[in-house]
């Protein structure tokens, strides 16, 4: 017979969001019984031709005058990344290891093609490699349901996240902590001394930032909560150090709402706030970085509107490659330039109901404006932009996209990408237009 203090335990269970969670290391079947591997091959093709005097910079072009730069750059490579979980052994403080190598072959490029697409690993000289690869491990301890990871591994926060949108993931060495001991909160912690980019072969790069050219910070601290209080609401709220360079925080909230069976509303916020510290490697930086987007959904269709803002005189900035969670950062172009507005048209249309269910066709249009960088810190790592007074941009990006959704193929996707981009010179990006073609076939399984 099931007690009362049973019953009511069961209750506040289910009444209260903030839970305590059934323990998953009690559910542990061993190091090897729920250890798990997969192999995902991908081959990416990215050409992109640089117009109105624009050239690339990237790689060995990066050594000739600019008169001499080719006005395209052009890479082709195939990429097989192996990636072996175990379980946890059985106990109360569960032991596993995580680990991954990646190997990277080019199919074709040059020295003055290569650079700016990151698909490839270059030599000291700017040419391509002709394969280049790396790997690494990293060991985890699981207490309840917070677990430790020590070593090079994937992770992926607001502040702080490892990009897998080119030919090989990056990664990042340290310390993360992960606790779902609730069910509708999730707290995060992590302390790290790298972050490998993706077409990079060595771990001893320091850290990957996207637009500062200054000296480099030894260290990159994080803390941060996610809250669920509901299934139609997620928030979250972080806080970063990178170290003598600056302090960054966030705030996020998802939230859907259904109309009808067919139909939803959904809104996205994302908010940065920016300020140096220590040292201030970057120089002077006082930043704030938001956008909103709202999509409306019916059916197979589904249509989006966004609003981003910088306030500041630097540009946007961030560690590793995939931590910008703001609306526009798309394609080519972040939008993230000092004092920067811009708005984001898209729209998404999945051809389930004409009997092609995996197919996705994609269209956005991002429009930038009201740029100035004119009183960026001359001292610090974001002058060389050259940043000045009402500039101005605009992107257009297509893309079709396809998932096979049963066979022997099943989890394919193919992705075909068509962007293009133009703006004044008093904004940092180049006037560009690429194609992007990429194939992926994974596979999975257990031990």
């Amino acid at each position: 017979m099931t007690s009362l203090y049973s019953r009511s335990a069961m209750v506040l269970a289910l009444a209260s969001p903030l839970a305590l969670a059934e323990s998953a290391q009690e559910q542990a079947k061993g190091f090897i019984e729920d250890s798990t591997w997969s192999v995902l091959n991908r081959t990416v093709y990215d050409h992109r031709e640089y117009r109105h005097g624009a050239s690339n910079s990237g790689a060995r072009n990066a050594y000739k005058p600019r008169s001499e730069r080719n006005g395209y750059a052009e890479e082709w490579a195939y990429g097989l990344m192996g990636t072996v979980q175990s379980g946890f052994t059985q106990g109360l403080i569960g032991v596993g290891i995580d680990a991954h190598g990646y190997m990277a072959l080019k199919l074709d490029s040059g020295g003055g093609r290569a650079g700016k697409a990151r698909l490839l690993g270059l030599d000291n000289d700017g040419y391509p490699k002709d394969n280049y690869g790396r790997g690494g491990a990293a060991v985890k301890l699981r207490l309840s349901n917070t677990v430790l990871s020590y070593g090079e591994q994937r992770v992926k926060t607001p502040v702080f996240s490892s990009s897998d949108s080119r030919l090989l993931p990056e990664t990042a060495t340290g310390v993360f902590v992960s606790s779902n001991e609730f069910n509708a909160l999730k707290m995060v912690g992590g302390h790290f001394t790298e972050s490998t980019d993706r077409n990079a072969s060595s771990h001893d790069q320091g850290f990957v930032v996207n637009y500062s050219n200054g000296p480099k910070g030894d260290a990159f601290d994080l803390a941060g909560v996610v809250y669920t209080p509901a299934k139609n609401l997620t928030t979250s709220l972080y806080t970063s150090r990178y170290q003598d360079t600056w302090n960054q925080h966030y705030l996020g909230a998802v939230f859907s709402q259904a109309i009808t069976d067919n139909q939803s509303l959904s809104l996205n916020l994302n908010l940065y706030r920016t300020t140096d510290e220590g040292k201030a490697l970057s120089g002077t930086i006082d930043n704030t970085t938001w956008s909103l987007l709202g999509s409306y959904a019916h059916g197979p269709h589904n249509f989006s509107l966004g609003y981003q803002k910088v306030h500041g005189d630097t540009p946007f900035d961030y560690v590793t490659r995939g931590a910008i969670f703001i609306t526009n950062a798309v394609q080519l172009s972040d939008f993230n330039a000092p004092n920067e507005q811009s708005w984001q048209a898209r729209y998404d249309l999945a051809m389930t109901p004409w009997g092609l269910p995996g197919l996705v066709f994609s269209a956005a249009y991002v429009r930038g404006s009201h740029i100035d960088g004119s009183h960026v810190d001359p001292k610090g790592g974001y002058a060389y932009l050259g940043y000045g007074k009402d500039g101005k941009h605009w992107e257009r990006d297509l893309e079709t996209r396809y998932v096979v959704q049963s066979g022997t193929a099943k989890g394919a996707v193919i992705s075909l990408r068509h962007n293009v981009h133009r703006g004044n010179t008093a904004q940092a990006e180049l006037d560009t237009d690429q194609i992007r073609l990429a194939v992926e076939y994974p596979l999975t399984g257990r031990f």
